[in-house]
């Protein structure tokens, strides 16, 4: 394992006390889920996961179970900002279709319980990775896994939307446009304070001229990697995909370049494979990773090969993009924690791969 992945590891795993500004009520959630939460029976004890920096995200223990709580951050949000009940929505349907999610509990939408709204799960026992090359796995596992991450989104882009009730879930259509005209937008919105970044601007004029032909429109998470998912404790088996907040109807192209994106990320603060040594650790190559997406989906592997510069050119300019607006809360005062500074200062560095990923595209 990195040393960046073992930071990530020792930062994000496991539960601790829940924060100071996290903190509410734990008597009225229990009162809710004893009169919502089939089955609920406390004492309740409530711990918050390190991770879920986005939404909050806690561990509720009773005697008998552990449930997972999510929920807005309180403050003033953004209008679209962290839709917990998007997340919940999207579970629910996904739920009883076999699909790995944990299960859904229960949604409360009335602030005034513990301030903001909510969504109840079960707790998922298993494995997170935070480093791309699997090192706590034996290396003749390690396509094992690599292969059940691949199958678990070829099977999420395969499920229809409409028989799953998420037919209005997004607007069908133009996927790639509206995304690089959102996050254009955003980009131009966040400049006063966190700076005008060259690459960024020439990715904005180059990607809305050379989106590839073609449209579709599919369920899509929108972060999908490694350490978004819970793995089995000893096989490897996806057991729930996690982090449901940036999911919509988009194209499942853009969903699968932004996980394969790992392939041409640096290991430092993400997943990233670049250096790795591929044939030596046993994991696959960005190509036959490709393939058996395309082989489970009945695509043209060599027609999908030929865009893929264009797809994580877009995934690295919409990352490039929220990163630039973390900098921009940090100028702000509403981000402050010490994660929050670190990722802001990786704004010109992706903005500068991606735009790599353009001239090899044929920028």
């Amino acid at each position: 394992m990195t040393t960046e992945a073992a930071d990530r590891q020792a930062q994000f795993s496991g539960t601790g006390e829940v924060r100071e500004a996290h903190r509410f009520d734990v008597g009225a959630l229990e009162a809710w889920m004893r009169a919502n939460v089939e089955g609920f029976a406390g004492p309740l004890a409530v711990e918050q996961f390190r991770g879920g920096q986005s939404n909050p995200t806690y561990k509720l223990i009773t005697p008998g179970r552990a449930y997972v709580l999510r929920r807005k951050p309180p403050g003033q949000l953004l209008r679209s900002a962290h839709a917990v009940d998007r997340e919940y929505r999207v579970i629910s349907a996904l739920w009883p279709t076999g699909f790995p999610v944990a299960r859904p509990v229960g949604l409360c939408t009335d602030d005034s319980v513990i301030g903001t709204w909510f969504y109840i799960m079960d707790f998922v026992e298993g494995r997170v990775f935070w480093d791309g090359t699997f090192p706590d796995v034996p290396r003749e596992e390690r396509r094992a896994y690599f292969d059940a991450m691949n199958a678990t989104i070829a099977r999420l882009h395969q499920t229809d939307p409409m028989s799953v009730g998420l037919f209005d879930f997004g607007k069908p259509g133009n996927y790639f446009a509206r995304q690089i005209g959102r996050w254009s937008q955003q980009y131009q919105a966040d400049i006063p304070e966190a700076g005008r970044v060259p690459d960024m601007d020439r990715l904005a004029e180059w990607l809305p001229a050379h989106i590839p032909p073609g449209d579709e429109s599919a369920i899509v998470h929108g972060d999908y990697r490694c350490d978004n998912m819970i793995f089995h404790p000893t096989e490897p088996k996806v057991l729930a995909v996690l982090d449901w907040e940036l999911s919509t109807l988009g194209h499942p192209l853009a969903d699968f370049s932004y996980h394969l994106m790992m392939y041409r990320m640096p290991p430092s603060g993400t997943v990233g494979l670049v250096n790795a040594d591929l044939a030596a650790l046993n994991i696959p190559t960005e190509r036959e990773y490709v393939e058996a997406y395309c082989a489970r989906t009945g695509r043209d592997p060599d027609e999908v090969s030929a865009n893929m510069d264009f797809y994580v050119a877009y995934n690295m300019f919409r990352l490039a993009a929220i990163v630039h607006g973390i900098r921009a809360r940090v100028a702000r005062g509403t981000a402050a924690s010490a994660h929050a500074r670190a990722m802001s200062a990786t704004v010109e560095p992706l903005a500068a791969l991606a735009w790599e990923q353009a001239m090899k595209a044929g920028a």
